[in-house]
């Protein structure tokens, strides 16, 4: 797999209250990536990646929503997994980041972690695609936009670097989710999205993002008035 993001954000409620929203994107050049890597919970989120272990993401997050610390959760399954030095697995919880790459990993592979933040990639054109995605995020970090373009932002600004190096390699897929502290009915629906099968998979991203996002405002408004 190629190249992903976790992220943790705070922020204030409609009614003043502490909340916390985690994100996480991914793009490689593969169909399906939605079905495989990306896994976010109220309690956090996390990217498995490189040699896909599928469980190492749903029991991930199963074991934040037990109470455990991400890099408790994510060392213990990795602990526990014979392939461990060929997998990526990195994530975010309420309070804490883990980023992990074995180092069977298949080149260009490695990880950067931020403050609230991990991006990992593998089978990269160089190291400068995580660097632009987790710069992209940065600058991003505190504006106006929801966190589900600023996914696909860091997503492009990493592509835009060179992104996954196998190019004879057409069909490929991107996929993100957006989850938060609230309730779920708070959750609008271009939090969870995936193109599955494109050869423009983040141009088709943003396009499916920005028609979902006026679907989900026009219907607001529509029963604003409980109509």
């Amino acid at each position: 797999m190629t190249f992903s993001i976790c992220v943790r954000e705070r922020y204030t409620d409609a009614d003043g209250g502490d909340r916390v929203r985690f994100g996480v994107a991914v793009t490689t050049r593969l169909p399906g990536v939605g079905t495989l890597c990306p896994f976010a919970s109220a309690d956090g989120a996390v990217a498995t990646q490189s040699l896909v272990n599928v469980e190492l993401g749903r029991k991930g997050i199963e074991y934040l929503g037990d109470g455990l610390a991400v890099d408790d959760a994510l060392r213990a399954l990795l602990s526990a997994d014979d392939g461990k030095s060929q997998r990526q697995l990195h994530g975010v919880d309420a309070d804490g980041t883990f980023a992990f790459s074995g180092e069977e990993c298949n080149g260009w592979y490695g990880h950067v972690v931020g403050e609230n933040y991990t991006v990992a990639g593998n089978l990269l054109t160089g190291e400068e695609v995580i660097e632009d995605t987790a710069a992209a995020y940065e600058s991003d970090a505190h504006g106006d936009a929801p966190l589900a373009e600023r996914l696909i932002d860091a997503l492009a600004a990493g592509h835009a670097a060179g992104g996954d190096k196998r190019e004879d390699l057409e069909v490929q897929s991107a996929a993100l989710r957006v989850t938060n502290t609230e309730s779920e009915a708070d959750d609008p629906y271009y939090d969870d999205l995936r193109i599955d099968a494109s050869e423009t998979p983040i141009a088709d991203l943003r396009e499916t993002y920005e028609t979902a996002k006026r679907g989900y405002e026009t219907v607001m408004e529509k029963y604003a008035d409980g109509g």
